[in-house]
């Protein structure tokens, strides 16, 4: 009997991880990285607020590290003309459609006060780059923010 709880344990404790996919994507995106362009899709002056933090202008030049196995990272801000330092955050990789091969990222900064988290396209994800996509709408103007990374 004791055998069969274990073994029943230990089927409903694997089947509860994240797909093969999911955790080929959070290997790759293991380690550290530079977030080094931001690019809007549409042209014009925006007033942006990235993450409830920052400016694109702030984050521009952040390292980010991701730590997959407990799904914790942190983004350090190093523009001195900023608010520079840490931010840590919770992050959880989706896989949305098999066949087109799409995954989302979920950000939530730790400190949030207001328990936010953002959702984020992962456009792309290789060994060396990675480019997320957020579509925000700011004064009624619909539009992708890109975030474009490499690999330290």
């Amino acid at each position: 009997m004791k055998k069969i709880l274990l073994l029943l344990s230990l089927a409903i404790l694997f089947s509860c991880g994240a797909n093969k996919n999911v955790r080929v994507k959070e290997k790759t995106l293991k380690g550290n990285w530079v977030l080094n362009k931001i690019i809007y899709s549409k042209t014009g002056n925006y007033n942006v607020t990235i993450f409830n933090d920052t400016t694109k202008d702030c984050l521009e030049g952040s390292t980010w590290k991701f730590v997959p196995n407990n799904n914790t990272g942190l983004y350090t801000v190093n523009n001195t003309d900023c608010t520079t330092g840490k931010r840590e955050f919770i992050f959880v990789v989706q896989e949305v459609d098999k066949v087109s091969g799409y995954f989302d990222f979920l950000l939530k900064p730790k400190n949030n006060k207001n328990n936010v988290g953002y959702r984020i396209d992962l456009a792309e994800l290789s060994e060396n780059t990675m480019q997320w996509k957020q579509r925000i709408s700011v004064n009624g103007v619909s539009f992708i923010i890109n975030m474009n990374f490499t690999k330290q």
